[in-house]
């Protein structure tokens, strides 16, 4: 009979990674190596490992390095999503956090994002509107922004904006508190001084007003200040959302 490295019963039920351990081991021990063979502590990375490293929301030239495998994987991955619109997780939304991804294939074609409301909960398709949002994230231990669009109904909307609708409640509450009236009545109450001011210097500010307005391209203080919220985008057309919904599909 032949000499067996391995002297197990021909019916055990051991999996094939123990097996291969014994086998390895009574192989070293047969030809007189003092050590045994030693398992790696180390667990392998599968390929979800490998994606939830190397993903990025949105990708740059660094991210997509041809010459690792890592990132060749997750570069695959990142292809096959449509980015047009934003599906969005609003569970946080009195924290002012919201989450939002890029949607699967299976997702454009149930018009998931597009024809019915792009929160993850929701399935509304009426009076749907397109918001423009700043998103605000950090990946990889860096702070990062970008401005996405997102598809949501009425209240879905609400609950995006709920944060800063509750900040413009509490400072109307403030201003309107008897505290602060008192204050504006003093400061109404107080002797103007009266100041002349030269023509010349008058030309020189409202040009400097000019300037200032052309920089800010035509937005008011307040609009600048407010741009990081959510606005509504110009509604299309059933015929125009057709359209960019069979783009999606065939790209």
């Amino acid at each position: 009979q032949p000499h067996k490295l391995y002297g197990g019963s021909s019916g055990s039920h051991e999996d094939a990674y123990t097996r291969h351990k014994k086998f390895i081991n009574n192989y070293i021990l047969h030809y007189g190596k003092a050590k045994e063979y030693c398992a790696p502590t180390t667990e392998a990375k599968t390929d979800y490992d490998i994606l939830v490293e190397e993903y990025r929301f949105i990708r740059s030239e660094e991210d997509n390095d041809e010459t690792d495998w890592a990132k060749r994987l997750a570069k695959r991955y990142y292809d096959k999503l449509f980015k047009e619109y934003c599906l969005a997780d609003l569970t946080r939304y009195k924290e002012g956090q919201i989450g939002l991804r890029w949607r699967t294939q299976k997702e454009v074609f149930n018009g998931k994002g597009q024809f019915i409301c792009g929160n993850k909960k929701c399935d509304s398709k009426s009076n749907l509107q397109s918001y423009e949002v700043n998103f605000a994230y950090v990946e990889n231990k860096e702070k990062k922004n970008a401005l996405v669009k997102l598809r949501v109904c009425p209240p879905c909307a609400e609950l995006l904006n709920f944060k800063h609708t509750q900040k413009l409640a509490k400072r109307k509450k403030t201003l309107e508190s008897p505290n602060a009236k008192k204050k504006m009545k003093t400061l109404k109450d107080e002797p103007q001084i009266e100041t002349t001011i030269d023509k010349t210097e008058e030309k020189s500010i409202d040009q400097d007003k000019e300037v200032e307005k052309e920089k800010d391209n035509g937005f008011s203080k307040d609009q600048l200040q407010n741009a990081w919220r959510a606005q509504p985008l110009l509604e299309k057309s059933n015929e125009e959302e057709m359209d960019d919904y069979l783009n999606d599909l065939f790209l």
